[in-house]
């Protein structure tokens, strides 16, 4: 039988496209949770800064209209920060939960107490 080198390059060839898509399907799972992760960090940041220009707006109307000039952007402040916090801190847990359900359970560490 002679030897031709199309074999070679062959196997080459479709070594090279099975890469390919190897790679592709990793690029594309890696970046929907780089994506996700993305938009999480940036909903997180517009909760925590729309509470609190939000308060301060709120604050500033009250002192507006009733004349007490600082008392009502600083409750407002503090009232907006704390209530933007709040948000944070549940949204944050319920997207811990979700990635946790998600990622399926953890695996158990062995009970074997008899190894010293």
């Amino acid at each position: 039988m002679p030897k031709t080198d199309d074999q070679p390059e062959e196997a080459r060839k479709s070594l090279d496209e099975r890469l390919g898509a190897v790679e592709a399907a990793r690029a594309r799972s890696e970046g929907g949770d780089a994506q996700r992760a993305m938009a999480q960090g940036y909903r997180f940041l517009g909760e925590v800064v729309g509470g609190v220009l939000a308060g301060a707006g709120f604050g500033w109307l009250v002192d507006r209209f009733t004349g007490t000039a600082p008392l009502g952007l600083i409750g407002g402040l503090l009232i907006g920060t704390g209530f933007s916090i709040w948000v944070a801190v549940r949204s944050a847990v319920r997207s811990t939960t979700t990635e946790t359900t998600r990622a399926g359970p953890s695996p158990r560490a062995s009970d074997d107490e008899d190894e010293d």
